[in-house]
């Protein structure tokens, strides 16, 4: 059986306003942080989901154990308090966060190394043709 659970949780991370969408399908949570900048209304929330949710990069996927909704209404009131009461989000949305930027950090580094490989390769064949001028005596 697949599941299919979306969060997103907005809060205050000095200078700007966050957002980190949390997506749980067949028991893998994967995460995307988003800055609004300016304190978001809640349409502007909602029409930030609709026009860019599916532009949104995640994060790679880990592993988490998917609790069962509780029926008990009192008990759905007493998470929905805990969940207001929360600042920031939870351990597994940072190590997915965390697994988001090392998958960038070296793609960074991979690109910057290669451009940093195809500047000196055009440096010395530009030192070449230099060379090859001045052997020519022109």
């Amino acid at each position: 059986m697949n599941q299919h659970q979306g969060r997103l949780t907005v809060f205050f991370e000095d200078p700007f306003w966050v957002g980190v969408f949390e997506r749980i399908e067949n028991k893998k949570l994967s995460v995307c942080k988003v800055t609004f900048g300016a304190e978001p209304k809640d349409h502007e929330v909602y029409a930030y989901i609709l026009q860019h949710y599916d532009q949104l990069q995640f994060s790679p996927s880990v592993s988490v154990v998917v609790k069962k909704d509780a029926a008990n209404p009192k008990k759905l009131q007493r998470e929905a308090r805990k969940q207001t009461l929360q600042v920031g989000i939870g351990t597994k949305s940072q190590q997915a966060l965390q697994l988001q930027r090392e998958e960038h950090k070296l793609q960074r580094k991979t690109v910057s190394r290669q451009m940093r490989e195809a500047e000196k390769q055009r440096r010395f064949e530009q030192r070449q043709e230099k060379r090859k001028q001045k052997h020519k005596g022109k």
